[in-house]
């Protein structure tokens, strides 16, 4: 989310059972009021709609990409022949990858967008 320029606070990662219905609703009652204080998507951010869309665009595309999943594998591999199962580790790890992919689409994304204002093909 960093890397997009998109605050943090917009996604969380709670559990509740289904045995658990006053957590859920409480659970979703402060992340929804959380989103209220944080106002539209961009706008907390400070980011143009047309900068946050292509930035949101490029994440999804990376993160869906086979590259990465083959770069996951790879790290997999890594870490199973240095046993680094270390969950730090393993955090880094992955958040370097995605990072790494993520930037990489945004400036491909961007030169294209330039690359097409110029009138090139």
């Amino acid at each position: 989310m960093e890397v997009v320029g998109v605050k943090p606070e917009r996604l969380t990662l709670d559990w509740a059972s289904a045995a658990e219905a006053p957590l859920f609703v409480e659970l979703i009652t402060r992340f929804t009021d959380q989103i209220k204080q944080l106002g539209a998507l961009g706008t907390a951010e400070g980011m143009a709609r047309e900068e946050l869309k292509l930035k949101l665009s490029a994440a999804r595309f990376a993160v869906e990409s086979v590259k990465l999943r083959t770069r996951f594998a790879k790290l997999a591999q890594d870490l199973r022949e240095g046993n680094g199962y270390a969950p730090d580790l393993i955090e880094a790890k992955m958040a370097e990858k995605v990072n790494d992919a993520i930037m990489r689409e945004i400036a491909k994304q961007e030169k294209a967008i330039e690359t097409s204002q110029r009138g090139e093909i």
